[in-house]
């Protein structure tokens, strides 16, 4: 963005000073006086005001003699940038009510998707099969690419900003299906091409997901060739990874080797050692990381602020049974033979897959969502509870609930450590997303029980981890809210109270802001945040959200493709 010349000048203008003219003081259009002030660089706060003209921060600091069109006295609350959920399933949820009340709540401002599956590239399949399988959430598919999809939520109107990454996944949908087979160089040509699209769309790089089929089939070689796209756009790689637990460590290497490769910079989803007897190993992951960092290679991390994580219950099986997409993997669940064998591939541990049916158990799996009605009453339960309510083994139960669904079930699995959560939390490279939806708590959003870091991950780091158990300090608590994220996705003019940079503002009182979502009562808004301006306009104002829409889709630049060459993939059987 270039800031107009005239808005430097008022900037200027307002630190003239004491001898200054009363009457040459601007009128900004907005003006938070009497802040503390947190500007996202990890410095310790000042304080003094903020001031905004349309859509941007024209001056901050004292001001003297400085007035606005519109003044708040913050009386000492703290003022800093928008928060940025690096990792955000509100594809959907914006689509209905593009209020994002969870997250603005919290103080979030920009929503970021693509872990693994985007909302395009699509064909014609794809998006028969999407509207087919539609939940709670109902709406219909208008656009075919992630371009037009980031238009459409813009048209509707949403109060955060919204940018993404194409996902891998879904490039490979796309082109092979759900087929376990490496694609062919025809389509592994038109799978790139695919991303290059999506990156002169605004992509922000290439999202990939790595423990879902059909992404478990991709091989080293495919991901490092469509990172190679993405790289020579600007963009970054991001993955959940091939392994969050018993090959946590080879998967680490995984994402290294695409790092080196494609030369691009590489981000992890929601870092941790997933199963108790992986735990120790995270000590060994930072350290791998650190090592990758110090030999140049850019590595970053985000989480959430939890010990339990949340996907389908499918994770409970292995990824061979859901070859070939939805309807092969429920003809499978049909099946006594099939039954059989998954029963006892889940009762010890996966050579080659993530089984987190034995990494959490049945007691530490509940059930968070199902598509069936009549499947509803059971939500909030442990899959072990059901089992016994049913009169059948736990596998049994997973194989019967899939099958009476329709789908895949949303499940909770408490999987982390306490120690590790701390322990992540306090890394200078780690940034934070929800990994969830935006809802709001009422209507639709009522008929399932998410995680509770869909209402509360932002604010219980702030609240538990920075306030009361002094993890770190506030000013890089929010560094890791605001300019890490934004430098680590190149989003620029976002992440800084500075002059030039975008009127993405949170207001909020350090002494109060904390999460109240539980597992058992998840639908409960954070506390703490007053105000909350995206692009100047206000869109919570004393804890309560306004009618506006102001939210923008955030684009990297669009052009050419670098013409710096890349380093090829090494030949592999």
């Amino acid at each position: 963005m270039i800031v107009s010349m005239a808005a430097f000048t008022l900037a200027a203008l307002a630190g003239l000073g004491a001898d200054s003219a009363p009457s040459a003081a601007p009128a900004y259009d907005l003006l938070l006086t009497n802040a503390e002030i947190y500007d996202g660089s990890g410095s310790p706060p000042t304080h003094g005001s903020v001031a905004v003209e349309g859509d941007t921060i024209v001056a901050v600091g004292p001001l003297p003699g400085a007035h606005g069109k519109r003044e708040i006295d913050l009386h000492g609350l703290a003022v800093s940038p928008g928060f940025v959920n690096v990792l955000s399933w509100a594809t959907e949820s914006l689509l209905v009510d593009g209020r994002a009340a969870s997250d603005v709540a919290q103080g979030v401002t920009l929503e970021v998707f693509g872990e693994g599956w985007s909302m395009g590239p699509l064909s014609e399949a794809m998006k028969t099969e999407a509207l087919a399988h539609q939940g709670d959430l109902k709406y219909p598919i208008t656009w075919t690419t992630l371009g037009q999809y980031l238009d459409h939520l813009e048209a509707g109107g949403i109060a955060v900003n919204v940018a993404s990454f194409v996902g891998a996944t879904t490039v490979r949908i796309h082109e092979v299906g759900y087929a376990d087979r490496a694609p062919t160089p025809e389509e592994l040509e038109r799978m790139k091409a695919l991303v290059g699209q999506a990156m002169e769309d605004g992509a922000l790089g290439l999202g990939s997901s790595l423990i879902y089929p059909p992404a478990f089939f991709a091989q080293t070689p495919e991901l490092v060739a469509l990172a190679q796209v993405a790289g020579q756009y600007g963009g970054v790689y991001i993955s959940h990874m091939r392994s969050e637990g018993d090959r946590l460590l080879p998967a680490i290497d995984e994402l290294l080797t695409i790092a080196r490769e494609a030369r691009i910079p590489a981000e992890i989803y929601h870092f941790k050692a997933a199963g108790r007897a992986n735990w120790p190993k995270f000590e060994e992951a930072i350290a791998k990381i650190e090592a990758a960092r110090a030999t140049g290679l850019k590595i970053t991390a985000n989480m959430y602020s939890y010990t339990a994580g949340a996907t389908g219950l499918s994770a409970t099986l292995p990824p061979w049974a859901q070859e070939g997409g939805l309807e092969a993997f429920l003809g499978r669940l049909r099946d006594p033979a099939v039954r059989a064998r998954l029963a006892a591939e889940m009762d010890r541990p996966g050579e080659t897959w993530e089984n987190f049916f034995l990494a959490a158990g049945p007691e530490q799996i509940l059930l968070a969502s199902f598509k069936q009605a009549a499947l509803k009453p059971l939500t909030g339960k442990s899959l072990a509870e059901i089992a016994r309510m049913r009169g059948v083994s736990p596998e049994q139960a997973v194989f019967d609930l899939i099958l009476e669904d329709g789908n895949d079930p949303g499940a909770v699995y408490f999987l982390m450590s306490e120690d590790n959560v701390r322990r992540g939390l306090s890394l200078p490279w780690v940034s934070l997303g929800s990994d969830a939806e935006a809802p709001a708590p009422e209507g639709v959003f009522l008929q399932s029980s998410p995680h509770p870091r869909t209402y509360g991950n932002f604010a219980r780091f702030l609240g538990r981890y920075v306030r009361e158990e002094r993890l770190l300090p506030l000013a890089e608590a929010i560094r890791r809210l605001t300019s890490l994220p934004a430098e680590n996705l190149h989003l620029g003019q976002r992440g800084r109270l500075a002059p030039g940079y975008f009127a993405d503002l949170v207001v909020f009182d350090p002494a109060r802001i904390r999460d109240r979502a539980t597992y058992e009562q998840p639908h409960q808004l954070a506390e703490g945040v007053l105000d909350v301006f995206v692009n100047g306009i206000q869109v919570l104002a004393e804890g309560k959200p306004t009618a506006a829409r102001p939210g923008r889709a955030v684009r990297r630049a669009s052009g050419p493709p670098s013409r710096v060459p890349t380093a090829a993939a090494p030949a592999r059987p």
